[in-house]
């Protein structure tokens, strides 16, 4: 197989996932873009975590949300929890890395705030930690996952579940939706 044959099955393959996509989770798209440009009018935090690829999801979109995405706005607070090495070495050391996003999140959340979790398999235990302390403190939780993602999704006020059981095109579909999320709010929140 050439890299045209690859390129090609690859595009058909996410092509499909974004029309069941658009076709199936429009509702839970809106519902969690609710909770978030919500949290962004009133002050609140967005937080988001996730493992590996998704750790890197997570640090676009916050970035996107404290700096900017296409349209100059007052940025907005928001904070992965995959990036401050300090913490998740010490909370992983001390307290297991189940532990590491739980940890922070009940430091630093607050009632009103929204706790933003990717896990392409929904099973993740760190990431299900954290999303179990967010509701305990009034902090509402947005889930994005993979076809089999059900556990998570327990935990979740909203889940977006990407009709994909393959890592990549669950992480792929997964920054698409983010990066909606951004342009929807450049449309919603007040110019700069």
């Amino acid at each position: 197989m050439d890299l045209k044959q690859v390129a090609e099955s690859a595009v058909l393959r996410h092509s499909g996932v974004l029309e069941i996509l658009l076709g199936t989770c429009l509702p839970d798209m809106e519902g969690a873009f609710t909770l978030i440009q919500a949290a962004c009018n009133s002050g609140q935090t967005i937080f988001a975590c996730g493992n590996g690829g998704s750790a890197a999801s997570c640090q676009h979109f916050t970035a996107e949300l404290v700096g900017h995405y296409k349209k100059e706005r007052e940025p907005k607070a928001a904070l992965s929890l995959t990036t401050d090495t300090s913490a998740l070495t010490a909370i992983g050391n001390d307290y297991g890395f189940e532990e590491v996003f739980a940890r922070q999140l009940s430091g630093l959340g607050q009632r009103g705030d929204v706790l933003v979790v990717l896990s392409t398999s929904g099973k993740s235990r760190n990431v299900i930690r954290a999303a179990e302390v967010a509701r305990t403190r009034g902090i509402s939780v947005v889930a994005l996952t993979g076809a089999a993602g059900s556990e998570l999704a327990e935990w979740a006020d909203v889940c977006i579940t990407i009709p994909s059981e393959g890592t990549a095109c669950v992480q792929e579909m997964t920054d698409i939706i983010l990066h909606i999320f951004c342009e929807a709010l450049d449309e919603y929140l007040p110019a700069a």
